[in-house]
């Protein structure tokens, strides 16, 4: 299953040439996963507050294709790669038209408030399967 969310470039997001800046891309990444986890119907304040539970990011392997300009409509592709006890890898692809124009594999990990290993909570682990 694929989830998509659209981005909408805006100057903000650009250098002077009118070129998204590279650690932006990781910014419309990280909006997308919140979007996927609240589409599942998981509200990650109450996940905090009521399991004391919060997701990292471990580990982002990225690559940079073409570069999206100023004023361009994207979309971001999320989709689950391999899932265990605590952490997801996924697959994330900005698109344009169709174009892949950056790609990561981010690894998200399950951790308590104070940094240690958690496992997934059970309504992602439902949601997934």
């Amino acid at each position: 299953m694929t989830h998509t969310f659209p981005v909408h470039v805006y100057y903000e997001d650009t250098d002077l040439a009118g070129i998204v800046y590279y650690a932006n891309y990781l910014k419309f990444i990280e909006r997308a996963r919140t979007e996927w986890v609240r589409d599942m119907g998981v509200d990650q304040g109450v996940l905090k507050e009521e399991d004391g539970v919060v997701f990292a990011v471990r580990r982002v392997e990225a690559d940079y294709f073409i570069p999206a300009k100023f004023d361009d409509d994207l979309i971001v592709e999320t989709r689950v790669d391999t899932m265990t006890g605590a952490r997801i890898i996924l697959t994330q692809e900005v698109k344009r038209a169709g174009e892949t124009l950056f790609a990561a594999q981010v690894t998200i990990v399950a951790i308590t408030e104070s940094g240690h290993p958690a496992r997934l909570p059970a309504i992602i682990r439902r949601n997934l399967h």
